[in-house]
């Protein structure tokens, strides 16, 4: 049942660009955020993803296997991509004159979030082509699954 592991690549896939989005949506919403729980303005935050290429390897597969853990199948994980983590960009604040502002420091500038809408919109509209490109594959499979029962019938 190869078929099964193409669609959880596939299904890894579109989660991972859902999260990407949402991520995306957070930054803009945030745009004009001059405080936060934290303290300070609002940091752009990044999703960072990692690929999985469904395998073991070797070396954990040994260990595993000297302590009884596994059977001689050696792969047990499914390929595709994962969110490692959330990251905050490090990079400066935007400073704005405003002395009148209450977030306002001594000298009476305000730090403004690091989010760019230019980057924001930039990094959505791939997220939303790959989301895509992922559905298309899924209806793919999704046809090519189809067909094969027709021929077992």
């Amino acid at each position: 049942m190869a078929f099964l592991s193409s669609i959880n690549i596939v299904g890894s896939g579109i989660t991972a660009q859902q999260l990407r989005l949402d991520v995306v949506s957070e930054n803009i919403v945030n745009i004009n955020t001059t405080r936060t729980e934290a303290g300070g303005a609002y940091r752009r935050k990044m999703v960072v993803f990692q690929a999985e290429d469904g395998r073991n390897s070797f070396r954990n597969i040994m260990a595993a296997a000297q302590n009884g853990l596994v059977s001689n199948t050696g792969y047990n994980r499914t390929a595709g991509v994962k969110v490692t983590e959330i990251v905050e960009d490090q990079s400066d604040f935007k400073l704005k004159y405003d002395p009148t502002d209450p977030d306002a420091n001594e000298e009476g500038y305000v730090e403004l979030p690091n989010v760019d809408l230019v980057k924001e919109i930039t990094d959505g509209m791939a997220a939303s082509q790959a989301y895509s490109a992922n559905v298309t594959a899924f209806n793919l499979l999704k046809s090519v699954i189809s067909k094969g029962m027709e021929i077992g019938k």
